[in-house]
């Protein structure tokens, strides 16, 4: 029997009429509805006919997790009346709940995703709803974008909606074609925001980590949540660890703690759902699977930590990993809004109010910061290798397409041209990152397909951090089932055997040399070799590190199959790894396998061997006697761009030569050369030869005269080098006839002479046109003034010098008028002398 009293207290019903309409019209529509007003359990009822009167259509709302996809396909069941599998169903990745007479139906982004590149049509589908659009999850970007390319070319009739809680609406609209964008009033319930920041600073999340601080106190704000307020209490944390941990620190409450996350076993999940039938408080922790879509019964009071997960690439390592980030307001407006879906509630916030308004808009779109790989093989199988021609709020980062592409052609899933290959469809079809379809198709073959199932699913379905870092023996604990993790890596290893059919021989071999070529094939680049002390070396070149209690610490190669590399930090952690031998790194490496002569610049010199390594990793060297010669001088000359030109000798004439000419070239131009460093390297071959190629090691270039090679750079063929001496002299005869050295490091020429020396002089010397800097020195050679205009310094800067300096050194001559005496270098008593 249908629920009809609950369904009518749903306040989304009064935007339904505005919602048809703007299908009839206009076939898309953006439904902007509050938490707890029934956008995704309503809406597909009313537009599927199931209730409300209208024409029956078949209905397809995508979720973007299967916790989401569950609850509401049960949930829109109990409105009937009925259970799932009747008139609404759900399909999960390897669970299928269906049956003839569905007409709703409730799939993961992903399972949507796999429809679509089997059945672009989508025969059978009527309406499609992709909930919570406003995550921005990558798999439901593509679907959309899958779905308007659908509607403009063979499907028109089919009505897409963007449905969400909070979203850039407008955004969303243009992308729909300007689909109307149609608003529902949110649940009146009031929720009142309690501002419960830490007594002390905590330090920011970084990486991973979240500060213990921050978590106790989450745990005391819990705590002083039950105190203060009726009904049971959701807690919203970043990941799995953070909710064991605030677990851990309340237990005593008076209250039933459950924990609520993706790897939750489904019996857990359902029963937080389903609300307490004892009467006792519950306290729920969960990660941000219960911002939107699940409806937590019995939730009066939410604690937000203020933190979310959120993935990020180093595209350079092949490294992905979550990180810690600030939560935006548009999810802290989701998670506060679970708080007041059945009655006024309250949502106590643990951070400052001033810090609200610095808080992001919306969280960071994922296909900005994800590894693409899997984004880039469907695309190209839908035939758009480049996703140019998609219709996406954000365009895929070049860098990252650029990087998945790359993925791609090596485990061959697309053709040089970027066009997806028939192992490619296949591997697209097998609803796993591309890595891992190539192992568990590749490695069928080598290990059988149940092993290879069995691996793959263990490393696609993380196991939890109690199975330990070693792949091999996380794997034997699974086949135990003695938790919930196992019976859902079961179900996985189940769907991917049935995906393999026939293929694949039966399992043969070692059982860990099995596991740890399946990692190796999914994880070619992360192969990596013992370097000591738990440390290894990765074949992409980054280090990676075991903690210190591992078993994996005294192999001699692993397969790294998850790892994360912290902010900052030199090496990757190993989560998850299995022992290779070399044999397995061979071959599942070999196309980055490079054998042959190798010079280079290394460690301040050259080194030149002959050498086999995979990547980043020497496998055997040997010094090479004689290297080529064309490969010695290009060694050198990447030691003189890395370390420039210092290696050659310099003596203070060559290095003022080359100041001199730098001067000439900023002042002058051409032909006067270019003596930077960049410029000497690019003319390498014009003033280093033949000494460059005559040099086998960094102590011959360190004997290379470096004035008497820059001088080959003289404008020797138009005869201005004849005038350098005229234009930039090194030195200049001042009146006492002194040849003072002139200094051309600055903008100006400087010349620092004592001021007796320029007695009788009225005009400033210049070279090159320019007036040089007189630093004018006491008799003691020490500084009395500088100047760049020496008749303005006699008439207005001399009398003050005189009266300072004559007392000090009364032995040298001082005249009232030094424009009219004779310059000297010597003492009044030398002068006096016959």
């Amino acid at each position: 029997m249908i629920r009809t009293d609950a369904l009518d207290q749903l306040p989304v019903r009064t935007a339904l009429p505005a919602l048809e309409r703007a299908l009839d019209e206009r076939g898309a529509a953006v439904l902007c509805a509050p938490p707890g007003t029934g956008k995704t359990t309503l809406v597909p009822l009313v537009l599927a006919g199931l209730t409300g009167g209208g024409p029956v259509r078949r209905v397809l709302v995508a979720e973007p997790r299967r916790i989401a996809a569950r609850a509401a396909a049960r949930r829109m069941a109990w409105l009937l009346g009925e259970r799932t599998g009747g008139r609404v169903g759900f399909t999960v990745r390897g669970e299928r709940v269906v049956g003839p007479d569905t007409v709703v139906e409730v799939v993961t982004t992903g399972v949507l995703l796999q429809r679509l590149q089997r059945d672009q049509e989508l025969a059978g589908a009527d309406v499609v709803i992709i909930d919570e659009c406003h995550e921005r999850h990558l798999d439901a970007d593509t679907a959309a974008a899958f779905l308007l390319d659908v509607r403009a070319t063979i499907r028109p009739d089919l009505r897409l909606v963007a449905a969400s809680a909070t979203t850039d609406a407008a955004g969303w609209a243009r992308l729909l074609g300007d689909a109307p964008v149609v608003e529902a009033q949110g649940v009146s319930h009031p929720v009142e925001v309690v501002w419960a920041p830490p007594a002390r600073p905590v330090r920011p999340p970084h990486g991973m980590r979240v500060d213990p601080a921050l978590l106790t106190h989450v745990a005391s704000v819990v705590r002083r949540a039950l105190a203060e307020r009726e009904g049971d209490v959701l807690c919203f944390l970043p990941g799995v660890g953070e909710i064991a941990r605030v677990a851990g620190q309340l237990s005593g409450v008076d209250a039933e703690v459950l924990q609520v996350h993706g790897r939750a076993p489904a019996a857990v999940q359902d029963a937080v759902l389903a609300g307490s039938g004892q009467g006792r408080r519950r306290v729920v922790l969960a990660t941000s699977v219960a911002e939107s879509s699940l409806t937590v019964p019995g939730v009066r009071v939410v604690v937000d930590c203020g933190l979310a997960r959120e993935p990020r690439t180093d595209h350079a390592r092949g490294l992905g990993a979550l990180t810690t980030v600030r939560a935006s307001r548009a999810a802290g407006r989701q998670r506060a809004g679970r708080a007041g879906r059945e009655a006024p509630g309250a949502v106590y916030r643990c951070w400052e109010q001033a810090e609200d308004g610095r808080l992001a808009a919306f969280p960071s779109p994922e296909i900005k910061v994800a590894d693409l790989a899997a984004f880039a093989l469907q695309a190209a199988c839908w035939g758009e290798p480049d996703a140019s021609g998609l219709a996406l709020l954000d365009p895929p980062p070049e860098g990252a397409m650029g990087a998945a592409r790359e993925v791609l052609t090596a485990i061959g899933a697309v053709d040089a041209s970027g066009r997806a290959t028939d192992r490619g469809v296949r591997m697209s079809r097998l609803g796993l990152h591309p890595r891992l379809a190539r192992a568990l198709l590749d490695g069928a073959e080598e290990v059988g397909g149940r092993r290879a199932a069995e691996v793959v699913a263990l490393i696609g379905e993380e196991p939890p951090r109690e199975y330990g870092d070693d792949l091999a023996h996380a794997l034997r604990t699974a086949r135990r089932g003695a938790d919930g993790y196992a019976a859902r890596w079961q179900q996985e290893v189940r769907r991917l055997s049935r995906s393999l059919g026939s293929s694949g021989k039966a399992g043969a071999g070692p059982e860990d040399a099995a596991v740890g070529l399946i990692a190796a094939l999914a994880f070619p680049e992360r192969v990596a070799r013992a370097r000591g002390e738990g440390a290894f070396l990765m074949v992409s070149g980054t280090g990676a590190e075991l903690t210190d209690g591992s078993r994996l610490r005294s192999a001699p190669w692993l397969a790294v199959a998850v790892a994360d590399r912290p902010a900052h930090a030199a090496s990757a952690r190993v989560r998850l790894a299995a022992v290779v031998d070399e044999a397995t790194a061979r071959l599942a490496a070999g196309h980055l396998r490079f054998s042959g002569e190798e010079v280079r610049w290394a460690d301040g010199d050259v080194v030149a061997r002959s050498v086999e390594r995979l990547g980043a990793v020497d496998l055997s060297v040997r010094a090479l006697r004689r290297p080529a010669p064309e490969l010695v001088r290009a060694a050198l000359l990447e030691g003189l761009r890395r370390e420039g030109p210092g290696l050659l000798r310099w003596t203070r004439d060559s290095e003022q030569l080359r100041l001199r000419l730098a001067f000439l070239h900023r002042v002058l131009g051409a032909p006067w050369p270019d003596v930077s460093d960049g410029a000497l390297l690019d003319r390498a071959d014009e003033w280093l030869e033949p000494e460059l190629s005559r040099a086998a090691r960094r102590s011959d270039l360190a004997r290379i005269d470096a004035g008497q090679a820059v001088r080959r750079l003289l404008p020797w063929a138009t005869g201005d080098a004849a005038r350098l001496d005229e234009l930039a002299p090194e030195r200049i005869e001042v009146p006492s006839g002194s040849r003072i050295r002139v200094e051309y490091g600055g903008e100006q020429p400087v010349l620092a002479v004592k001021l007796q020396e320029l007695f009788g002089l009225s005009e400033t010397p210049r070279v090159a046109g320019v007036p040089v800097l007189v630093h004018l020195l006491s008799p003691a050679g020490r500084p009395a003034a500088v100047t760049a205009d020496l008749a303005s310094f006699w008439q207005e800067g001399y009398k003050a010098v005189r009266a300072e300096l004559r007392g000090r050194y009364p032995k040298h001559p001082w005249p009232e008028d030094p424009t009219t005496v004779e310059a000297t270098r010597f003492t009044s008593a030398r002068l006096r002398r016959p």
